[in-house]
């Protein structure tokens, strides 16, 4: 393995051009910066400088070296400054990724409380549908992920998992419709009618409610295509069709609209998060999941 100290020293006089500089600037003698600069040559088995007159000339192996060597840097310094954060008992940066209907209702008031509590911190906030995240965990490199969860799915050992709240759907109709005066609607009553769709093909929650359908013995005929809710919404205003969306999604109705909840069999979409465990006891981490979960009663409530 490459030694650390040495690709700096080498980064540093292929940046000043000489020896005696960079010595000067790592606060090195001259002659330990030539040992050092000796012993990299042996362990790469490269030529790294060549002699030119009293001075030396990096060649093409010492700067190609020095230039790929700038990636490792940086993400060292990224590292002492998440060290420092640690240190003060504090993440530096938090990234959540979420999908649209949290984004619209959870997570304005979370980034709020965060803001104020945390002014230093610096979030990172990213819609996972826009990443078209197959994995429920999100990708790899976000420290909260707030998601649908997708059947069979396999979480990573590197992330802590829990449920938040069972999100069910509900139709929406208009109020002068039949269905409008119903307490529940059986999914089988929504066979024949027309659908505004609410939702990218490739979505859990979509994926949720065609299963449910699957199970009623049908497949819903839709005859507009968008893919938020609060799009599908003003759609059913026009009479065009109905729409079905988890009840955290709907909002506020516009005037004339009624939502009812969908039985037999009952889509039930699951809202869950995943936190890398590596960060998982921080101060701020932990004021998220507070946050959270103490918007799931309001929900469980409604």
């Amino acid at each position: 393995m490459l030694d650390v100290p040495r690709l700096r020293l080498l980064r540093a006089v292929v940046a000043t051009g000489s020896i005696r500089a960079a010595a000067a600037a790592l606060d090195y003698t001259p002659s330990a910066v030539s040992q050092q600069l000796a012993l990299l040559q042996r362990e790469t088995g490269l030529r790294l400088f060549d002699r030119v007159g009293r001075g030396i000339e990096p060649t093409v192996a010492g700067r190609t070296l020095a230039a790929e060597a700038e990636s490792l840097f940086e993400a060292l310094n990224r590292v002492e400054g998440v060290v420092g954060d640690l240190r003060l008992g504090r993440v530096g940066r938090l990234s959540i990724a979420y999908f649209s209907s949290i984004g619209a209702t959870w997570l304005p008031p979370v980034v709020a409380a965060l803001m104020a509590e945390f002014p230093e911190l610096r979030l990172d906030l990213r819609m996972m549908e826009l990443h078209a995240a197959t994995d429920s965990t999100a990708a790899a490199d976000v420290d909260i992920s707030i998601f649908v969860e997708r059947p069979g799915t396999e979480y990573s050992p590197l992330h802590q998992v829990r449920r938040l709240v069972d999100d069910p759907y509900l139709v929406v109709v208009r109020d002068c419709d039949p269905l409008a005066g119903l307490t529940e609607v059986p999914l089988a009553a929504l066979a024949e009618e027309r659908w505004v769709d609410n939702d990218l093909n490739h979505g859990a929650c979509r994926q949720v409610l065609l299963a449910a359908c699957a199970e009623a013995g049908f497949s819903p005929r839709f005859s507009v295509e968008t893919h938020d809710y609060h799009t599908a919404i003003p759609f059913v205003a026009t009479g065009i069709g109905i729409t079905v969306i988890p009840e955290l999604g709907i909002g506020e109705l516009p005037a004339g609209l009624t939502a009812i909840p969908v039985v037999a069999p009952a889509p039930v979409r699951h809202v869950s998060v995943a936190v890398k465990k590596s960060i998982g006891e921080h101060p701020a981490v932990r004021r998220v999941l507070e946050l959270l979960e103490a918007r799931v009663p309001a929900v469980a409530g409604r």
